[in-house]
């Protein structure tokens, strides 16, 4: 651990640019547009804007997988929204979400386009749209959204207390790690338990909440978030596990972790996605030139 002086906050609280180590350069303390900048639009009546994050790659496994039961209108464009370079902050990009988040979903089907952000919002509209993931009603239902929910209340103690402080910060502090692995750890345990007695999160079926879920507790104790899983030693979740590597083996789930994809092995990056042959014809390994061997 780094010694460091106590920090004591002053009264007022002024934005110092250069606090915020590696995402300096995209942090601030507004909202809106800092350039003007138009979104690309494509064939398909979706539209998705995103990066192949945990919160993105919910929406393309989502919509990979309503494409494989059939539902030809959920045919997509993905963009790629590269968020270092603060794409986020285009007015395009505004214009749909607010909040400067990936994901941003445009339905363009009907007679005036719809909006969707939050990726939370996007799973939900989506399996309404399409009638699919989604239990129609009652106790499943409620099961399905409360998962869902509790995702989207949880990822911040993984992604923005855990990952930040462990991964990311510029200096590494006991308290802070020490606080999220706890949190995060009694995470992995409300899943381990729950997954002791459920095959899928919200009950026998697979849904909209497993999607959800799975890019960001999946991903952690496959090892790709962060770094931490020797850490957190997440082999310990055994039900989490079991259910990681069924979710990881769909092939729906396959394709949509490829999308808007820009780190690891370039035949698994489909930086944009139009067509379903994309993936077959357009992965990094095919545009860029290979090293000979």
């Amino acid at each position: 651990m780094s010694e460091t002086s106590e920090y004591v906050p002053p009264k007022v609280w002024t934005w110092n640019k250069g606090s915020g180590g590696r995402f300096a350069n995209i942090n601030r303390p507004i909202a809106g547009p800092t350039h003007e900048k138009e979104l690309p639009v494509g064939k398909h009546p979706l539209q998705l804007y995103s990066l192949g994050t945990p919160n993105g790659v919910k929406v393309t496994v989502m919509l990979e997988e309503l494409l494989a039961l059939g539902h030809s209108g959920a045919e997509y464009d993905a963009w790629l929204i590269k968020i270092g370079e603060g794409d986020q902050f285009g007015s395009g990009f505004v214009a749909i979400n607010p909040n400067s988040k990936i994901p941003a979903l445009l339905d363009r089907s009907g007679p005036q386009p719809i909006r969707v952000f939050e990726s939370g919002a996007i799973l939900t509209y989506l399996a309404e749209k399409f009638g699919a993931f989604l239990p129609k009603g009652g106790a499943a239902r409620a099961e399905c959204l409360s998962w869902l929910f509790w995702q989207m209340g949880s990822a911040p103690y993984l992604g923005g207390g855990f990952g930040h402080f462990y991964a990311y910060a510029p200096t590494k502090m006991e308290y802070p790690i020490d606080r999220f692995a706890m949190e995060t750890k009694r995470q992995l345990d409300v899943l381990d338990r729950r997954l002791a007695e459920s095959e899928y999160i919200a009950g026998p079926d697979y849904t909209i909440a497993d999607m959800a879920i799975w890019p960001w507790y999946g991903g952690l104790v496959k090892g790709w978030l962060y770094g931490g899983a020797e850490f957190l030693s997440v082999q310990e979740y055994k039900h989490v596990n079991r259910w990681a590597d069924q979710i990881h083996a769909r092939p729906a789930v396959k394709r949509g972790r490829m999308v808007n994809r820009v780190q690891g092995e370039p035949s698994e990056q489909l930086r944009e996605r139009h067509d379903a042959g994309d993936f077959e014809t357009k992965t990094q390994d095919k545009l860029e030139p290979q090293p000979a061997s």
